[in-house]
């Protein structure tokens, strides 16, 4: 005979394991972690295709953790996930929390890596023996992971190749496979607002195991 009392007391725990699971998965997604998957080729070699990596967001909140070396304020060499500006994103309620916890959200994000900051002028020059080259405040820019400098969208007049000086709180992002990225050269300069976090570590395959 079934112990009515005893399937209660199971039920409920039950529910309030998941319940537990939930709101834990939820804070982690929203003031640490969460885990995201590349989908393209524009962040080769760095990442590449199926790619897991780990998105680190507690750099969002300086007020919380204090004297993060981060603190909210991406540097060049970061490689972030952000909404791009052309993304219209709903300020509904049920759409900041499928934001802000990952799940059933929609929203589309990118990848790319912080080459210029507020405040510098940025400028993309081809050399005479075609390789093209990133200048910041004049002076070139080293790029030791980037796929190649010859492989690169040609610069036009409706692209913001510069020379452009980056607004306050605004970024200009970049792949790192300059010739298959859609990037900060064909939409602009990215808000501050819409950095999501940075990516820290490529945790799967286990043979690509390394920190970004």
């Amino acid at each position: 005979m079934i112990d009515k009392e005893k399937l209660k007391a199971n039920i409920r725990e039950t529910i309030d394991t998941i319940l537990f699971v939930v709101v834990a998965v939820i804070i982690i997604r929203f003031f640490i972690a969460e885990l995201r998957w590349i989908p393209s080729g524009s962040m080769k070699p760095t990442l590449v295709e199926g790619d897991r990596i780990v998105v680190e967001k507690l750099t969002k909140y300086p007020n919380i953790i204090k004297h993060h070396a981060f603190e909210n304020t991406p540097q060049r060499g970061d490689v972030m996930i952000f909404y791009p500006p052309f993304v219209k994103l709903s300020a509904s309620p049920i759409a900041v929390f499928k934001r802000l916890t990952g799940f059933f959200c929609n929203d589309t994000a990118y990848i790319k890596r912080v080459i210029g900051l507020p405040g510098e002028k940025f400028e993309i020059k081809r050399n005479s023996n075609g390789a093209y080259k990133v200048y910041i405040n004049d002076k070139p820019l080293e790029e030791e992971y980037i796929m190649s400098e010859y492989d690169y969208h040609p610069c036009k007049n409706d692209m913001h190749c510069g020379p452009l000086i980056i607004p306050e709180n605004h970024y200009f992002m970049m792949g790192d496979n300059r010739g298959n990225s859609m990037d900060s050269r064909f939409w602009g300069t990215l808000p501050k607002e819409r950095f999501i976090g940075r990516a820290v570590f490529l945790f799967w395959p286990v043979t690509r195991l390394k920190g970004l």
